[in-house]
């Protein structure tokens, strides 16, 4: 739908939807009630929108962090009043912890019922209040207004969640359609201090996050005029190829980075949001400069210089004229290999170590002659995930990190199989995680997605396990019996194939990959070095 229909009066409904897709918004995933939810799936098809019904309220608002992070558009979740909006509530949260600009669009009470309903009746408004970045209703002729500016709210920085929530009456009401104002064009901030600070340092590295993925040209060229050691948050792997030189690792905050950050006389954080961090004190005593679209409430560090605006921008003006850093090749060469090393464990017991389950998975796609994006869930297998699955993209790898939520991963890679189904995706879950949102293999067949989940079976919440362990407490709580996902996988439309050990792994991957819409394989662990793992990223 073109601008020039802005203006013309039509049912608020569909003026949503049309301003949604007029910011690119191609799917809407959930739950509906009967209320309002019927008005927005009829007029889907007119928008170029598509529905996609989901299995739980929850994925489906992960299914929204996904398409959001992709594709740069809001992402859209729609469930019902009341339980419906509960069960989104740990999706909507994960959005706007990983910044994603997502619309959590829900059945309302009109103020009338709520003098007399009872039943299903909460205040939705206070109930989002605590993970939603703004709130609409949509009632009044300025409706088409009103949810413009919740739109812009959504994908304003921070970017993360909003709330419509949208009674069938005003549904229904026909209000005015509302162009949309164009954005103000960010000013370049000074770039004096960080200048002056690049010239100083003789060994600066560079720390990539979140944000660097909307201006990964151009952090590319100011990594390569450095010549520095470049370090990735999860979120930003691919920015910078895997496979590129000057690519050290992960850093999250914790230990496994410590020895190459250590060396450094400055810190260059860009696109880096606090959120990406895990819960431990900054440690390093070098300065630390800081560029990122905005400045941040909430800091590990204290920057000692800072610009804040339009990151691309402000990397490429860094670029121009960057000293080169006194690092070397193999210098950098040598903090990869111990940072991979650290991470690597021989197979011996029973089953297959992690590490070997991505390495050989990522062989199997490029034998398939696929290049699937990766989606990642909580849980000690994330180390081994996000470790050696390779990555020469941004948004190559998907993972809730902010929220570091389970119950992420299957969702996340039906929506980045369907927003790329030439791509597909393959999903790295745990046992636990999986379990959380299982029936969204029932959709993956629905949709057709080409997504290979890979669930890393060891019959326990893995990485609580280990915390636990690290306690010297008795095991209880976090084992159970491992079940059989290849079977569940059958019974819900996907194919199942199970791998106890490496050559079983194989046939399987070979097979799942081979495979024109969902499949599972079900991994036997061998946990043995999880702890191992633990201790060398977080100490």
């Amino acid at each position: 739908m073109n601008d020039a229909a802005a203006g013309t009066a039509s049912a608020t409904s569909d003026l949503v939807l049309r301003a949604l897709s007029r910011r690119g918004t191609r799917r809407i995933w959930g739950v509906p009630g009967g209320g309002s939810s019927l008005d927005l799936i009829r007029g889907c098809d007119a928008e170029g929108i598509r529905f996609v019904l989901c299995r739980h309220e929850g994925s489906a608002a992960m299914m929204a962090v996904a398409d959001a992070e992709l594709t740069g558009a809001p992402g859209v979740v729609l469930t019902t009043k009341g339980p419906g909006l509960f069960n989104a509530a740990n999706g909507v949260a994960c959005a706007t912890l990983e910044r994603a600009p997502v619309v959590l669009v829900t059945d309302g009470f009109t103020e009338a019922q709520t003098r007399w309903i009872t039943h299903q009746v909460f205040d939705q408004q206070r109930a989002t209040a605590a993970f939603v970045k703004g709130h609409a209703r949509c009632e009044d002729g300025d409706a088409a207004a009103a949810f413009e500016a919740l739109l812009d709210t959504a994908q304003a920085h921070p970017r993360g969640a909003v709330h419509l929530d949208l009674t069938s009456a005003a549904a229904k009401r026909v209000a005015q359609g509302a162009p949309r104002a164009k954005a103000a064009v960010a000013p370049m901030p000074d770039l004096g201090a960080l200048r002056a600070a690049l010239a100083g340092a003789r060994r600066p590295v560079l720390v990539l996050g979140l944000e660097a993925t909307e201006a990964a040209p151009d952090l590319r060229m100011l990594a390569e005029a450095l010549g520095c050691p470049v370090l990735v948050t999860y979120k930003a792997k691919g920015v910078l190829p895997d496979a590129h030189p000057q690519v050290v690792g992960i850093f999250t905050g914790g230990t496994l980075e410590a020895a190459c950050v250590n060396e450094a006389d400055l810190i260059l954080l860009a696109g880096v949001d606090p959120v990406e961090f895990i819960l431990q004190p900054w440690r390093y005593r070098a300065p630390v400069a800081e560029i990122a679209a905005r400045p941040f409430p909430v800091h590990y560090t204290a920057p000692a210089a800072r610009a804040y605006g339009p990151l691309a921008r402000i990397a490429a003006a860094l670029a121009d004229g960057a000293p080169r850093s006194a690092w070397t090749p193999g210098e950098i060469d040598a903090h990869r290999a111990a940072m991979l090393g650290a991470l690597a464990w021989p197979a011996g017991g029973q089953g297959v170590a992690p590490p070997r389950i991505v390495q050989l998975a990522a062989e199997a796609a490029a034998r398939a002659g696929r290049d699937p994006r990766a989606s990642v869930d909580a849980g000690a297998h994330m180390f081994s995930a996000t470790a050696f699955w390779p990555c020469s993209r941004p948004r190559d790898l998907l993972i809730s990190n902010g929220l570091a939520s389970m119950g992420f991963a299957l969702p996340a890679g039906i929506a980045a199989a369907l927003h790329d189904p030439a791509r597909g995706a393959v999903a790295f879950t745990g046992d636990g995680g999986l379990m959380m949102c299982l029936a969204e293999l029932a959709t993956a067949a629905e949709v057709g997605a080409r997504v290979v989940t890979i669930v890393l079976n060891d019959g326990a919440l893995s990485l609580i396990d280990i915390k636990q362990q690290q306690r010297q407490l008795p095991p209880e709580g976090v084992r159970w019996a491992r079940p059989d996902f290849a079977a569940v996988a059958e019974g819900l439309g996907a194919r199942g194939f199970r791998a106890p050990d490496e050559d079983a792994l194989r046939a399987a991957l070979d097979a799942a990959f081979a495979t024109d819409g969902p499949s599972l394989v079900d991994v036997t662990v061998d946990p043995a070095g999880y702890m191992k793992q633990l201790e060398a990223m977080r100490g």
